[in-house]
């Protein structure tokens, strides 16, 4: 009985070994509900304020392309630490853009930004929300987080909450392997 609850215990350790690792290819792209599809043509985005702008006016950063909505408590949730993330990296190496996945008026959705202290630019794409698909492919839930690299590209998508650390952390070892 003693050896069981020891092999459990093994099995338990081995199993959060495994999140773990899976966590990061989730990051880097490899294992995901979220994938990204290269855009047929340029991604326009659209302030609240009705300014337009293309993501690839971006390039040179990295991009953290947010999706949320007002509505939905995981993106309620990661909003400090985005917040965090830019503040720490708008200036150098990185910028966080929120895409709100919602049709609402844009005034009652920039009321809100500024009660939850948002202090990265918030945007829409420029189509019409579906609920389904988005100009990086389609859409499994909200949140859902695409990492855009210096150069434009999209390397990683994430479905799920994401945290400053593991934003961090998947730019750090991107680049890495990208120095090798």
């Amino acid at each position: 009985m003693q050896a069981l609850r020891y092999s459990l215990k093994k099995g338990q350790i081995n199993t959060l070994r495994m999140l773990r690792i899976f966590s990061v290819f989730v990051m880097m792209g490899m294992a995901s509900s979220a994938f990204a599809e290269p855009p047929s043509e340029p991604i326009e985005l659209v302030d609240l304020d009705g300014k337009a702008s293309l993501l690839s006016d971006y390039k040179g950063k990295w991009v953290i392309l947010n999706l949320w909505a007002t509505w939905c408590p995981p993106c309620l949730v990661e909003i400090p630490d985005l917040v965090m993330f830019h503040e720490a990296h708008k200036d150098k190496d990185a910028i966080v853009i929120g895409v709100n996945y919602e049709d609402n008026d844009p005034a009652k959705v920039k009321a809100f930004a500024e009660s939850q202290m948002i202090n990265y630019p918030i945007v829409r794409f420029k189509q019409k929300v579906d609920g389904r698909t988005t100009p990086l492919g389609k859409l499994q839930g909200l949140p859902t987080t695409y990492m855009v690299a210096p150069d434009g590209t999209v390397v990683a998508a994430r479905t799920g909450m994401v945290d400053q650390k593991m934003l961090e952390e998947f730019i750090q070892r991107f680049s890495e392997k990208q120095n090798q």
